[in-house]
């Protein structure tokens, strides 16, 4: 990710001192089903400014020190046989974290048990959460220091949700922060149809604070507080009753529901780990962005992250990823409430500059969008749609003449995922035959034509490709060449999928 974003960074603004940037426009079309995309303009005098505040990101010396590690470190192909930690040296680590925290961390043997068991079963896993650190713990200590509460309990988020912003319990607790939606209700985190609160890193940072300091402030005690977080405080308040008025967690412990009976061990041992994660040998997996290369801008309008993607180049996976309040990927316009697109840095300069261009052409395919709905008050042109081998999203958009956001939204569907035998409501905006609706037969392989000339070459598409960043690899092709030519209802590309690339002699 570092490379990719030192690439597109002198890539775009090397280009940009020039005074000219890529144009985008593509070419134009009569099929009224696509949007020309804008011409993107930008301003040398901005561009030089953001130039300047990365060159500074970059040189800060913990960003260096990672570089260091990225670098030099060594990576058996066989890991080593995990050796328990003697007692006598987690005793006085343990005693090391309890002199610099406001917990009570002592040895115990079950303490022990769940941090051996976390280093021999869970490194790989480790691992992962060290590389998510790095883009939400700086989140998680601003806000965590703002309201003078222990930097710590940033681990707390990682013991409720392992980092994952759109994390759902089975009893609906959701977000980083695992709020109920009465709980998340009452610290301010509002859940629409649109947009889930509970799933926004800084917005759940903040209501987890508030929650937090609120406990503390009732058992004055933050290991009763963390308990009483993931129980309730009846829960704690009944412990201490029954353990005869001791308000110590590991006395209270053994009358505390047993989820909460682990629920403080887990968070000490994960204290633990990642305070101590070198003499472990833990090496944090390599983030995919991290916190400093990245922004928000207010949008004034209703946008679509999926329009934002075919715009600026962006995958859709990394705006969904950035952006995980948004639950339909479509950040809604509502008087009287603020909503914030988050992207990487190198593209906040083009959004800003080409805002209204953006608005305009995500208007413009969301009424598109809303000339088809009355078709879904007929039932008759309602299809339930059975996935087959080798059926994505994209390929079935295609077939029916609709966009992939909108099979996602018909079917309430999170990803891009789908598996074999799953159903599929979707309102076609094109007849199909009946044929292809049924599964593959020898008369319909046999049978089966081309609309399209196969000369030209063939492009296999690879993990965060784009058709812009494509048609840059075909001189005299554009996006909607490509697009067109193989029939895709949406830009939302599959690792696998075989393009075919035209030549510039057979697009009329």
């Amino acid at each position: 990710m570092i490379v990719r974003f030192l690439f597109m960074f002198f890539v775009v603004y090397g280009i940009a001192q020039e005074d000219t940037l890529p144009n985008i426009e593509t070419d134009s079309v009569t099929n009224d089903s696509v949007v020309s995309k804008p011409t993107f303009k930008e301003y040398p005098y901005a561009v030089k400014m953001d130039s300047l505040w990365l060159k500074e990101l970059y040189s800060l010396e913990v960003y260096d020190t990672i570089q260091k590690v990225i670098t030099t470190e060594t990576f058996d192909t066989v890991p080593p046989v995990y050796k328990a930690i003697h007692t006598d040296t987690l005793k006085a680590r343990l005693a090391a974290l309890n002199a610099k925290t406001p917990f009570n961390i002592e040895y115990n043997p079950i303490l022990e048990s769940v941090i051996n068991n976390f280093l021999k079963n869970r490194k790989k896993s480790l691992q992962r959460i060290m590389g998510l650190s790095e883009i939400y713990f700086p989140m998680f200590e601003r806000e965590l220091d703002a309201k003078n509460i222990p930097l710590e309990l940033k681990y707390l988020a990682i013991v409720e949700s392992a980092l994952n912003p759109r994390a759902r319990s089975r009893v609906g607790a959701t977000g980083l922060w695992q709020f109920m939606f009465a709980t998340g209700r009452e610290h301010g985190l509002d859940v629409s149809s649109y947009v889930d609160e509970r799933s926004d890193p800084i917005m759940a940072t903040q209501a987890a604070c508030v929650f937090l300091d609120k406990l503390y402030k009732r058992f004055g005690d933050w290991d009763l507080a963390l308990a009483a977080y993931n129980s309730g405080p009846g829960n704690v308040t009944k412990a201490i009753r029954r353990s005869g008025g001791r308000t110590n967690y590991w006395n209270i412990r053994p009358f505390l529901p047993r989820e909460t009976a682990g629920y403080v061990p887990i968070f000490q041992a994960t204290m633990y780990v990642f305070e101590y994660a070198d003499e472990h040998g833990l090496v944090s997996d390599k983030p995919t962005v991290r916190h400093f290369e990245t922004d928000t801008v207010h949008v004034k309008k209703q946008l679509g992250l999926e329009h934002v993607s075919e715009l600026m180049d962006i995958s859709l996976e990394e705006l969904q990823f950035l952006n995980p309040s948004y639950k339909l990927d479509i950040i809604p316009a509502v008087e009287d409430e603020k909503y914030y697109i988050r992207l990487p840095k190198y593209a906040i300069g083009d959004f800003v500059s080409n805002e209204d261009a953006i608005y305009e052409y995500s208007a413009k395919i969301f009424n598109q969008r809303e000339k088809a709905l009355p078709q879904l008050t007929k039932i008759s042109n309602r299809v339930r749609y059975k996935v087959r081998k080798g059926d994505y999203l994209g390929k079935i958009a295609a077939r029916y003449g609709v966009r992939v956001s909108q099979i996602k939204r018909w079917n309430g569907l999170r990803s891009n995922n789908i598996s074999i035998g799953q159903r599929l409501t979707i309102y076609p905006r094109k007849a199909v035959s009946s044929s292809s609706r049924k599964p593959n037969s020898s008369k319909t392989t046999t049978n089966k034509k081309t609309t399209k000339p196969t000369t030209g070459k063939t492009y296999v598409v690879r993990t965060g490709d784009t058709l812009y960043g494509i048609a840059k690899k075909f001189p005299g092709i554009s996006a909607d060449n490509i697009k067109k030519w193989n029939d895709l209802g949406s830009v939302n590309l599959k690792p696998g999928m075989v393009l075919k690339i035209p030549k510039p002699s057979d697009i009329k």
